[in-house]
């Protein structure tokens, strides 16, 4: 098929047969994708004039010029990535929209572009199959790993039953996917995705990175509404946050971390889902990365009362926080050796959140608690001094908590404490005046609560400091601890 040259003059499309040349060709296709990408493209006469566009252009290139594109250097962008840009833009222009526009059958719509779509996927996949017969164009390979991402993420939105799809566009799209999967020599879709053998990895990650966005959407889903999509959304959101790019296994959390909070616990409990959501967000804390890290425990900490509700209905209530003891067990076993700043930041961030959690039952974790308490206060973690801060919090909280277990460790965490007021009060680094204050105020504050547990223990083995010490700072923090009132109340729960 053959464009008149005064047509396509009128439309802004250079005739490709006018110059043979491949920057002539990336022109062409560059005007079409401007011609993709405004909003007015999607609808009536000016979509169909941009896709008979497209579909004369695809039809009078030559195969090794869509597939090579430009060798003289004069352009920064080759055919092969302006091609993928036009079949991202393909797959947008047919995605089903949103939200049902008012007035009108917005799925016949969606069903009519997506139909034009499809005819011009499988004009792009042959060129790129009559490239890979042809021993002139050995650069095929290229053309179709920009292509076959969008052209996939198109078929398996269209080749199915669905309120937006109709007889024929599933039919064109079932095509597309077809000649995909034999132009990509793959025997399946399984094969396609994860490869057909072991040196093949697959275009798994192509297709994620294009599914992205569509999983953004799913955060703005509250409820009740979310519930009503459980198992369609739960197993790819499990399946993602398994994947082997640290960065889709987040945005996988962060899904899971969702439904957690917009679903209604009873429906976790059903067929054992929060137990499968706990199990799998369990094995992520053996992951290194504190980005990691920091979204597995966020979710688990709000997956915990659904956990704990279904062993009340069971009426296992001793048992009932067994999840958040092993939890804080694995943390805090990775937490005493790791010497990697961003992962102890992300440890102590949300340590104090355990131990509220756990609240009395804390006293099962002192023997590991202590010693990571101590560790952690002596090392420096930065001008924010965001490590200290938190185990500081850490610590009040446990003697709120646990006060009947702290006397017996009483000389171990005064220690701890002088040293660590001495270390910020000689501190010459760049940490900000205010930062300093503030971790000698919890210091001192976590002095006082150590002196009411103990009993006064803590005055009688101060008292002779004061009369040695000639840091201002350390003593005026030592006065404070001496003048504190006698009693203050610790929690019994």
């Amino acid at each position: 098929m053959k464009l008149d040259s005064a047509e396509e003059e009128s439309r802004g499309v250079p005739s490709p047969l006018a110059e043979g040349s491949p920057s002539t060709l990336e022109l062409a296709f560059s005007k079409i994708l401007h011609g993709l990408s405004r909003p007015e493209s999607g609808q009536g006469n000016a979509r169909t004039a941009v896709l008979q566009d497209l579909g004369a252009l695809i039809e009078a290139a030559e195969c090794d010029e869509l597939c090579e594109g430009t060798r003289s250097g004069d352009s920064l962008r080759g055919m092969p990535e302006i091609l993928g840009q036009v079949a991202k833009a393909l797959e947008k222009l047919a995605a089903p929209p949103k939200e049902k526009a008012e007035g009108g059958d917005g799925h016949s719509e969606v069903a009519g572009k997506a139909t034009e779509v499809g005819l011009l996927f499988l004009k792009l996949l042959g060129k790129v199959e009559a490239a890979k017969s042809s021993p002139a164009c050995p650069a095929w390979k290229t053309g179709l790993r920009h292509l076959a991402g969008p052209a996939y993420v198109f078929a398996t939105t269209h080749r199915l039953k669905q309120p937006w799809t109709s007889p024929r566009s599933q039919r064109v799209a079932d095509e597309v996917l077809s000649l995909l999967l034999r132009v990509t020599e793959c025997s399946s879709v399984a094969g396609f995705l994860c490869g057909e053998n072991e040196d093949d990895r697959g275009r798994f990650a192509v297709v994620l990175g294009l599914l992205k966005p569509h999983l953004n959407n799913l955060q703005q889903v509250t409820q009740p509404w979310l519930s009503q999509h459980l198992e369609k959304i739960l197993p790819p959101s499990l399946l993602i946050s398994d994947d082997y790019q640290t960065e889709n296994k987040i945005l996988g959390v962060q899904c899971l971390h969702h439904i957690v909070i917009n679903v209604p616990a009873a429906d976790l409990l059903q067929y054992n889902r929060a137990q499968v959501l706990y199990h799998a967000l369990f094995n992520h804390l053996y992951m290194p990365e504190h980005h990691l890290i920091q979204a597995v425990l966020l979710c688990l900490l709000d997956l915990f009362p659904v956990l704990e509700k279904g062993l009340h209905w069971k009426g296992d209530a001793v048992r009932a926080t067994t999840h958040c003891h092993d939890v804080l067990q694995l943390i805090l076993t990775h937490m005493e050796p790791e010497h990697r700043l961003l992962l102890r930041r992300t440890y102590a961030r949300n340590l104090p959140a355990f131990v509220r959690k756990l609240g009395i039952l804390t006293v099962r974790h002192l023997k590991r608690l202590e010693p990571v308490i101590i560790g952690y206060l002596e090392v420096y973690d930065g001008p924010e001094e965001e490590t200290r801060l938190k185990i500081l919090e850490t610590l009040k909280l446990v003697m709120q908590y646990a006060w009947p277990r702290i006397p017996c460790r009483v000389v171990v965490l005064l220690k701890a404490l002088l040293k660590l007021i001495c270390d910020v009060a000689r501190d010459t680094s760049l940490t900000t005046e205010a930062t300093k204050c503030t971790l000698l105020q919890e210091a001192t504050d976590c002095l006082i609560l150590l002196d009411h547990c103990s009993q006064g223990q803590v005055k009688g083995l101060l008292s002779k400091i004061v009369l040695s010490c000639e840091d201002h700072t350390v003593v005026n923090c030592i006065r404070r601890v001496q003048q504190s009132s006698a009693a203050v109340p610790c929690d019994d729960s």
